[in-house]
């Protein structure tokens, strides 16, 4: 299931999905920042009738802020970041648990930065959702282990050419940055049975950049 808030980008995804012959994928468009709860609720009712069960969910959404000092942060883009990189990720995780929990190897990973690992200068609101994230997927790894097959786990890609990065590096040579397809092969590793009984972890699938 493809979740996003880009129709023309997500139906775009799902026919290449369906070119490459792989299982026909559903679109869900929900929008993260706008979102209330009856739109979460109604996505957590459609994969229960459609699929019966949840085996993997990543959350790879997220809002860079801007580069600022705390002292001159602006608010409501700190209420914003961490409204969409945090909040929104622990509602769609809670509502979609009952799914999760029906299945018997589920994974969820949720996309780490090493600005959330150790803290850095002018990383702001952004830094902060990432730490966070990693004490929800520590909380969440611990309630559910022993009582489910569910796995939480995080993930730090490390550099990637999109554009957050570019945002946040205008200066930098793209060309040297990897590119988003090369980096899949840990998030598969972390959703699928290669990590089968392995949760809590934070995990990183490049050495991890020192820049952010």
């Amino acid at each position: 299931m493809l979740i996003g808030r880009d129709a023309a980008r997500l139906e775009a995804l799902h026919a290449e999905i369906a070119a490459a012959g792989s299982p026909e994928a559903s679109i869900a468009l929900l929008d993260l920042e706008k979102a209330i709860a009856r739109d979460y609720d109604q996505l957590a009712d459609a994969v229960q009738e459609r699929y019966g069960r949840l085996d993997g969910l990543l959350h790879n959404a997220g809002l860079l802020g801007t580069l600022s000092p705390i002292e001159h942060y602006d608010v409501p883009t700190w209420c914003r970041v961490l409204h969409v990189n945090l909040t929104a990720a622990f509602v769609l995780t809670q509502v979609l648990l009952p799914a999760l929990k029906k299945s018997e190897d589920a994974s969820v990973v949720f996309t780490a930065s090493s600005v959330g690992r150790r803290g850095r200068a002018y990383w702001g609101a952004y830094a902060v959702s990432k730490f966070a994230l990693e004490g929800l997927s520590q909380v969440l790894a611990q309630e559910l282990e022993g009582i489910s097959h569910v796995r939480v786990n995080t993930l730090n890609p490390g550099r990637a050419r999109t554009a957050m990065r570019r945002q946040a590096y205008p200066a930098e040579d793209a060309n040297q940055v990897p590119l988003p397809e090369t980096l899949t092969a840990a998030y598969i590793a972390l959703l699928g049975p290669a990590s089968r009984g392995v949760t809590g972890g934070a995990f990183d699938a490049q050495p991890p950049d020192r820049r952010g």
